[in-house]
């Protein structure tokens, strides 16, 4: 059955006419009979049966990263071995916390600095590189603790500090260019 609103047709005013086209995405949208049915919860429901999967998922992600590191110091530091280290942080960065573990979203974020912002690649220290790596598998490894939101939150000052003096060195012929770049908080409030 065809309503009133799928119809086309003109309205006529005095100065002006408006057509009004057939809307053929109306027959594509389904409409929720049930008015009790909220899509919030189904997609939380399906977050929760999914839940258990996330630690394995967090250790994939883990060893990904783990991995991108073996790879510059086995290749060094060239487009793809940097491309790998940067998209496994940056993955990490954005499906932490989904995956329950939020502590290690800034260490990712400082880790993706470090490699966004660094003029020259091969002039970031292994170690920092290392030290970034090593701290996102003990905030994962560590998770249960009762300690673990301060653990995380020392380790991610610490990087930081590190990483924002490094770059503001290397970066200091290029006025301007971290401009803005250390004004979010280095690590999230503690409830």
């Amino acid at each position: 059955m065809m309503r009133d609103d799928d119809r086309p047709g003109v309205l006529t005013f005095a100065d002006h006419e408006i057509i009004k086209p057939v809307n053929k995405l109306a027959k594509a949208i389904s409409r929720v009979s049930l008015p009790d049915d909220d899509p919030v919860a189904r997609a939380e429901a399906a977050m929760e049966k999914l839940s258990s999967e996330f630690a394995d998922w967090m250790m994939k992600e883990c060893d990904r990263l783990d991995a991108a590191r073996d790879g510059i110091k086995q290749h060094g530091f060239n487009k793809a071995t940097i491309a790998e280290l940067f998209h496994s942080a940056h993955d990490l960065k954005g499906d932490a916390a989904t995956f329950g573990y939020p502590l290690t979203t800034p260490v990712a974020r400082s880790l993706c600095m470090l490699l966004e912002y660094s003029p020259k690649h091969e002039r970031i220290p292994l170690l920092l590189i290392d030290q970034h790596v090593d701290a996102v598998r003990a905030i994962v490894r560590e998770h249960s603790r009762p300690d673990v939101q301060q653990l995380a939150n020392r380790l991610t000052v610490k990087l930081t500090e590190v990483v924002q003096h490094f770059l503001i060195h290397e970066n200091r012929h290029r006025p301007g260019h971290l401009d803005g770049l250390f004004d979010a908080p280095l690590v999230p409030d503690s409830d």
